[in-house]
């Protein structure tokens, strides 16, 4: 099966390649549509493909002599996003009418200015909550690719594609990416990205998602749908590193592998130069699961209120989720969200003291088993502060599995959180 870091899917090494001439967008979307078809059978991460749409965007992409900093890329769209012309499932029956979506999410709609073109839609958890569909991580076929962005994780780990969409709420873009060995991007809530054209699960909470092979074409995938017209250049190493380690054990059991990971990443940053600061949270992170917990509870029951009058519909986690959700008082809602603000500002504060905080992106490796997809435990704190995270990927154990560590920065800074996350990415692949 292809590798995410292999140059021939490497979204970087593509814009370059259709940039100068060196490939056209009809060949690059022929071989991902092929590169698909070899995966699917065994991956699972695919709703629904459009090969023709594709097909004819690509050939008016290549009629026209110049195009976007993203011509020709094919990319993928978590079936919870709109895209024109498709229907939007979110995983469930109860939206298998047949409806198709009259617009694209304003986030599609950007891409394909920019030239990208879209190649369909990937397989989520029901609504983006628990409930699995039927994607497979690529590294290993019997363990889970980890959710809510399932497919969109899996088929740019498979190689098929070198950017997808996908969002987060609890932990549904940084767990995948970080058990599928993809690099992975959470926008900060209130930023430039937002979620029009998005199903909704917490208004609150849910956040943009990119997934692509590397860090590095993390940040071109950003620094393009920010600002299309500012060149983005090469990576700058990091200097002078300072960073806030969080080991995560507080919140539940982090397998030996993934501290080891964690500890190779300090070692080398110490080696480097990087200042270190040591953080002793128990009691903060706890409080901020907590009140995540209660927020995605309340918003998602009244996000679904019609959806959970049909609970022979529903699965038994999502029924669960809105049944909690209804009984929640107003006022601890209120409560929570107050929380959040207060510790966002204290976390803010930290962040402008330190490049970011360095931690575990998930408890260890893809667990055995397709019928759950992990624990988002890990992500919880951060996606109820609003901050920005990146996935990096680069270590695995000793069974090939990834394991996927997290940067969580400051949003004002997000150019020196890819370079940190470009750092800790290539010194952990040298080590492989």
């Amino acid at each position: 099966m292809p590798d995410a870091h292999d140059e021939t899917t490497s979204l970087s090494a593509l814009a370059a390649k259709s940039a100068k001439g060196e490939v056209s967008a009809s060949e690059v979307v022929a071989e991902a549509l092929d590169r698909l078809d070899r995966t699917e059978p065994d991956v699972r991460a695919w709703v629904r493909v459009d090969r023709a749409g594709a097909a004819q965007a690509a050939r008016e992409i290549d009629a026209v002599p110049t195009g976007g900093p993203l011509r020709g890329i094919p990319f993928g769209v978590k079936d919870i996003i709109d895209v024109r012309g498709m229907p939007t499932e979110c995983g469930s029956p109860l939206r298998q009418d047949g409806r198709v979506a009259a617009s694209d999410a304003p986030l599609v709609a950007r891409l394909r200015g920019l030239g990208a073109i879209p190649l369909g839609k990937t397989v989520t958890t029901e609504f983006a909550y628990f409930s699995p569909g039927p994607t497979r991580n690529p590294h290993n076929l019997a363990h889970t690719p980890g959710g809510s962005s399932s497919g969109s994780a899996a088929s740019v780990a498979a190689g098929v594609l070198p950017l997808a969409l996908g969002s987060q709420t609890a932990g549904s873009l940084t767990r995948p990416a970080a058990y599928c060995g993809v690099a992975g991007f959470v926008a900060p809530q209130g930023g430039p990205l937002d979620t029009a054209g998005f199903a909704g699960l917490s208004h609150s909470l849910d956040t943009v998602g990119l997934l692509t092979p590397t860090v590095a074409d993390l940040r071109l995938v950003y620094g393009t749908l920010t600002d299309a017209d500012r060149p983005i250049g090469p990576l700058e190493p990091p200097e002078r590193m300072r960073l806030a380690v969080w080991s995560g054990t507080e919140l539940d059991d982090v397998a030996e592998d993934m501290s080891t990971a964690l500890i190779r990443t300090v070692e080398h940053a110490l080696a480097r130069g990087a200042e270190l600061v040591e953080v002793d949270w128990p009691d903060r992170t706890r409080r901020l699961v907590e009140a995540h917990t209660t927020v995605m509870a309340y918003e998602a029951a009244r996000a679904l209120s019609e959806e959970a009058a049909h609970p022979d519909r529903l699965s038994a986690p999502l029924n669960e989720l809105l049944a909690h959700g209804r009984d929640i008082p107003a006022a601890d809602h209120v409560r929570a969200l107050s929380l959040a603000r207060r510790e966002r500002a204290d976390m803010l504060a930290l962040l402008t003291e330190v490049d970011a905080v360095l931690g575990p992106a998930a408890l260890g490796p893809a667990p055995r088993g397709l019928e759950a997809t992990g624990s988002p435990v890990l992500s919880r704190p951060w996606q109820l502060l609003g901050l920005p995270v990146v996935t990096v990927p680069g270590h695995r154990n000793d069974d090939g599995m990834p394991l996927g560590l997290q940067l969580i920065g400051h949003p004002d800074r997000l150019e020196r959180l890819f370079a940190l996350g470009h750092a800790v990415e290539q010194a952990a692949r040298a080590r492989q």
